[in-house]
């Protein structure tokens, strides 16, 4: 990130998106092996036999090598790819822009200049709130912006935020200039308080 900084712009904060979304991955991980283990035990002391007599000795070795290569499928083809999605998805904030960046091999940025930023909106599940994550609404005008998903300690980010951009140089390239509803601001007002939206 360091060679991609623009000139004066320094980074704040760098996170990923809450861990919550590994947990199904997590169970998967856990349970799978071990339900393999248990077949392939289950295989070996003669239990497909019995369930088929049809079944001879000679298949044993085949039917524990497709539940060891059934596990192997579930754990390669289920949890790997959700951990590294939640591996390659960062959140970066800087005192410039907001990026979000997704993808390893296909990479996809997706950035926010904080000078164009008009409103900022917080929204939170249920679980979320538990959690103390939610998601971040960025309104840029004109139908641009971005949303952040799972943004952990997002009240936290949300106060970064709103601190990068009161600190931004009153000469914004975006013309926001002073905002109508109160003198000497640089922001409109649901910028500095933050709208939330909490579900």
């Amino acid at each position: 990130m360091r060679k991609e900084l623009l000139p004066g712009e320094q980074v704040i904060v760098v996170t990923r998106p809450q861990p919550r979304v590994l947990f199904l991955p997590a169970a998967v991980f856990i349970v799978v092996p071990a339900l393999a283990a248990f077949a392939s035990a289950w295989i070996i002391r003669g239990g497909l036999s019995a369930l088929a007599p049809a079944v001879t000795a000679e298949w044993t070795f085949w039917a524990v090598a497709g539940c060891v290569l059934i596990g192997l499928w579930i754990l390669l083809g289920y949890c790997l790819p959700r951990l590294l999605r939640w591996q390659a998805t960062r959140y970066y904030l800087t005192s410039q822009r907001v990026l979000a960046r997704h993808g390893m091999l296909r990479r996809r940025d997706r950035q926010v200049f904080l000078a164009s930023v008009r409103n900022v909106t917080i929204s939170q599940s249920m679980l979320q709130r538990m959690l103390r994550s939610g998601n971040i609404s960025l309104d840029a005008g004109h139908h641009f912006g971005a949303v952040l998903k799972d943004v952990p300690e997002v009240a936290t980010f949300h106060r970064f935020l709103l601190d990068a951009l009161d600190e931004l140089p009153d000469d914004e390239p975006f013309g926001l200039g002073q905002a109508p509803d109160e003198p000497g601001a640089r922001f409109p007002r649901d910028v500095r308080e933050g709208g939330r939206d909490e579900r």
